[in-house]
């Protein structure tokens, strides 16, 4: 067996850290090989991995992309493609036309954006793979339902964090050095980019409350400001200067030290319009700190009903203002929460889990007659 991981560009995002942490164990892996098309800021952490990287760029000509796919694949020798994205499936299967080589697809998010073209490639990439993998059983629901698809070809393949980089972190106040904050603050996080999915406004709003009540907090955003949604990076900006937040409240941008960050935290705050996954509650609960989140079917899911994170109703700052009061003042029965959350995390959701559940989707489709 040997595989073709393809990408669309190794800019930092959730689908790239996790192609990097798994070919990070690439002794687990089978024999492969990654082809992206556009460069970006993690192209020598892919190349570190050791292994084996090629980008075909996808300019205006995309019979030439094709064609330069077709003859990388074939020299590579390749039997499977694993795409992440809709649009990338859709050039493996043009690619591969007449080679007996199978695509198959993760969906890493919902089909909530795009037009008329990107939904057309979605449509046909779901209907002409060998099978498609989702991220949680709440997204593969919501794919076969809408879609139609045949169920013994979706499979649920749940991300794998790389724990090494977490437990391996040494904790330390820096944070609070550059915020200007001392220990008595209660310091919480968010992570994640500003992007559609996310919704960063209802902690602004949450934090509002936490002020007007005379609370010592701060909450630090760790993601960055998109070039594709800056709005919603903007209207959060200008809320917390508008009600006078921005010395409680610290917009972080993109960080590369994330474990480090979320070592420091006392509490890890969360709200979703529509996630697929999780990854950074997943992050929180291995970094063994509580996690306030709201009632959306994938967090419910991923925490085993709320067992192992607090769940609030979603865009109700109430509900998470009660919250954040009852975790504060039950801080000895939410540190064994949050012993069990960690052990919890570990097992469910390790690299190498993730890795054992693809490779079982791999044979399913290499040695399917169909």
């Amino acid at each position: 067996m040997k595989i073709a991981y393809m990408l669309g560009s190794l800019n930092r995002g959730g689908t790239e850290t996790l192609l990097l942490d798994l070919f990070s164990h690439k002794e687990l892996l089978p024999d492969c090989i990654c082809i992206y098309r556009r460069s970006g800021v993690l192209e020598n952490d892919f190349i570190q991995t050791g292994v084996k990287i090629k980008k075909i760029a996808a300019n205006s000509n995309w019979f030439s992309y094709l064609k330069e796919l077709r003859m990388c694949l074939k020299k590579e020798k390749i039997n499977l493609i694993h795409a992440q994205q809709p649009i990338d499936a859709f050039f493996a299967l043009l690619a591969t036309v007449g080679l007996s080589v199978r695509t198959i697809l993760t969906l890493h998010g919902y089909d909530f954006h795009g037009g008329f073209l990107a939904k057309l490639i979605l449509f046909f990439s779901l209907k002409l793979t060998r099978a498609n993998i989702y991220v949680s059983n709440h997204v593969k629901n919501y794919y076969t339902k809408k879609y139609k698809l045949y169920k013994k070809k979706q499979f649920v393949v749940y991300n794998g964090i790389n724990l090494k980089k977490i437990q391996s972190v040494a904790h330390n106040d820096t944070l609070r050095s550059e915020l200007g904050i001392d220990k008595k603050t209660v310091l919480m996080g968010m992570v994640g980019n500003f992007v559609p999915g996310r919704d960063h406004m209802t902690v602004c709003r949450f934090a509002n409350t936490l002020k007007e009540q005379g609370s010592n907090f701060h909450i630090v955003f760790i993601g960055k400001k998109t070039d594709a949604f800056p709005e919603l990076f903007d209207s959060c900006f200008q809320y917390c200067q508008q009600n006078n937040l921005l010395h409680h409240v610290s917009f972080l941008g993109s960080r590369d030290d994330v474990p480090q960050l979320l070592a420091q935290l006392d509490l890890f705050v969360y709200a979703t319009d529509y996630d697929t996954f999780g990854i950074a509650i997943v992050e929180a609960m291995v970094a063994g700190i509580p996690v306030l989140v709201n009632d959306w079917e994938v967090m419910y899911e991923i925490s085993e009903h709320g067992k192992y994170v607090t769940l609030y109703s979603t865009k109700d700052v109430n509900s998470l203002l009660n919250q954040f009061e009852f975790v504060i003042k039950n801080k000895d029965a939410f540190r064994v929460k949050t012993i069990m959350a960690k052990q919890y995390a570990k097992e469910k959701f390790s690299i190498e889990n993730h890795i054992t559940s693809l490779l079982s989707v791999y044979d399913k489709v290499i040695y399917s007659r169909n």
